[in-house]
């Protein structure tokens, strides 16, 4: 093999494999025998997401956590984290709604659908035109649908100009959805214009991807004081769920400075996400990273998030009023080490000296 040829994706390992060290519970029905990687996956059927209704009330009648993924800032990871956290808790056995509300669609094509063949979309649902129900789509990952995104989207936000409950049209579409549905996930675009501030005042709570670098803590004081606003104004009861880092290496003397300021100030998950060849590639074949090769650092890194996710989360489903956390020492001593540019950090839960004020 050439010194520039690429080696093929790694199959998806068995079930064990990942139990073991990750200690996630995962389905067996996950890896299906027609999904081994994303080369071999079947293509998403056009105007599959027509036919298929997918609901998202739980069955016990208990509401659905909806999680924002947001930062205004551009290129820090939010869809490769909307998608592959979906997918991580789908594989958890969640049932998980993600809704595209980005007008660029990148949530929507990384699950493999085809912008062009949609019919309806978030867009549809925010201007009252069709449910919630009957815009969202299947996937190809078990226990995992999609209401997708266009560009259409873009318009969304001059056509509801003049509408008094502009703010609040994605919180009353998700109230009126029904059907079994544990956990929504809204991709937010980069920017903090109405898409999201709908998010945000349908959202239980906020998690903000933050990529380690200067840049990226200018944007974070916007984006808490949007918060602030959006509490004030249409939901009292949003919580900050905190920071992941991503695209981490722990070789960079900056990426450890950086993350040092925002854990005396925020929230911080102890798994950060590493730079990763197999996170880029997974959405060029419409699938994320954990069908695509779940070996990699990318593919555990999100399954160790999910983990963490949830064992902030009681039985039921039910929000916590407040998110544990523990001491600084330990996680800043397993995420400081050169080794993080490797594989994720596991252990210890969120570890900040100081909450965010939100």
């Amino acid at each position: 093999m050439s010194r520039n040829s690429r080696a093929p994706p790694r199959p998806s390992p068995t079930l064990p494999f990942l139990s073991s060290r990750l200690l996630v519970p995962l389905s067996p029905s996950f890896f299906a025998p027609s999904l081994p990687s994303a080369p071999c996956a079947p293509k998403a059927r056009p105007g599959l997401h027509k036919r298929t209704r997918v609901g998202l009330r739980l069955e016990s009648a208990v509401p659905p956590i909806i999680i924002a993924v947001a930062n205004q800032k551009g290129g820090v990871g939010k869809t490769t984290t909307s998608v592959n956290l979906a997918a991580s808790l789908a594989a958890a056995e969640r049932s998980v709604l993600l809704i595209d509300c980005d007008p660029q669609g990148n949530a929507t094509s990384g699950l493999g659908i085809d912008r062009r063949s949609v019919e309806r979309s978030v867009y549809d649902v925010l201007l009252g035109q069709v449910s919630l129900d009957e815009a969202a789509a299947p996937s190809r990952v078990q226990r995992l649908s999609i209401v997708p995104a266009t560009q259409d989207l873009v318009a969304a936000e001059l056509e509801l100009v003049d509408a008094a409950d502009r703010a609040t049209r994605l919180r009353e579409a998700i109230a009126q959805a029904t059907a079994p549905c544990d956990i929504v996930i809204l991709d937010c675009p980069p920017s903090l214009g109405l898409l999201t501030v709908n998010a945000l005042s349908a959202a239980d709570r906020v998690l903000v991807p933050l990529q380690c670098e200067f840049y990226a803590l200018e944007g974070l004081t916007h984006l808490m004081a949007t918060i602030d606003r959006i509490k004030a104004a249409y939901n009292p009861t949003l919580a900050f769920e905190g920071i992941v880092l991503t695209m981490y290496d722990g070789r960079n003397s900056l990426t450890h400075e950086v993350a040092e300021q925002v854990r005396e100030h925020f929230r911080v998950f102890s798994t950060v996400v590493p730079r990763n060849v197999r996170l880029s590639e997974a959405p060029s074949h419409g699938v994320p990273a954990l069908l695509y090769d779940a070996q990699s650092r990318g593919a555990q890194a999100y399954l160790s998030l999910a983990r963490e996710l949830l064992e902030g989360l009681p039985a039921g489903s039910e929000v916590p009023a407040q998110a544990p956390k523990s001491g600084t020492k330990e996680t800043r001593a397993a995420e400081g080490s050169r080794d993080n540019a490797e594989r994720p950090t596991t252990k210890g839960a969120r570890s900040p000296k100081a909450e965010a004020k939100v």
